[in-house]
């Protein structure tokens, strides 16, 4: 769902930039901060389509980095059991967060940006290290949520039911 909404606003937003403009428009003079006229439906394209790209870089990201996460996930799942519930979430999520990290900055940035805001390699690993740096401190700071989230679910449904409705979980997985 979440890929499916963010690829129609790319569609919304890159059909916008596709229409002609009204002539209004084109006639309005808009001033720069130096007094200079300048074209008002080429800055509104701009705006607009300088972000085209993040929306490809951040979908591709996603879905990789979501499928990535699941798989990750299930087999740590069947290698662990219903143990070590912190090596499958953190674990997964740390490695799906690597490659998301850098995929999106990567086409974003570097392979779809235009020449002159195309930012140099360098900058896209320097960005996307420092990113993955606090999703990594994130993600382990969030391990006793998740065992605090787990005793919750137990408490509600009981620890018999629970483990049953886990192992079902991983047989239709």
């Amino acid at each position: 769902m979440t890929a499916g909404l963010i690829s129609y606003a790319f569609l919304i937003i890159y059909t916008i930039t596709l229409l002609p403009p009204a002539q209004f428009w084109l006639e309005l003079n808009a001033l720069d901060a130096l007094g200079n006229v300048f074209n008002i439906d080429l800055a509104f394209n701009k705006i607009f389509t300088q972000g085209l790209g993040i929306i490809v870089g951040s979908l591709v990201a996603f879905l990789i980095g979501q499928l990535l996460d699941v798989y990750i996930f299930q087999k740590l799942r069947q290698f662990t059991g219903a143990k070590l519930i912190w090596l499958r979430a953190t674990g997964s999520t740390l490695i799906s967060q690597l490659i998301d990290s850098f995929v999106v900055l990567f086409l974003a940035f570097y392979l779809l940006a235009p020449a002159e805001s195309q930012w140099p390699l360098a900058q896209v690993l320097a960005v996307g290290s420092v990113n993955y740096i606090f999703k990594f401190v994130i993600a382990i700071l969030s391990t006793p949520i998740i065992y605090l989230g787990h005793y919750g679910i137990e408490k509600y449904l009981g620890v018999e039911r629970a483990q049953k409705m886990a192992e079902e979980a991983t047989q239709n997985s």
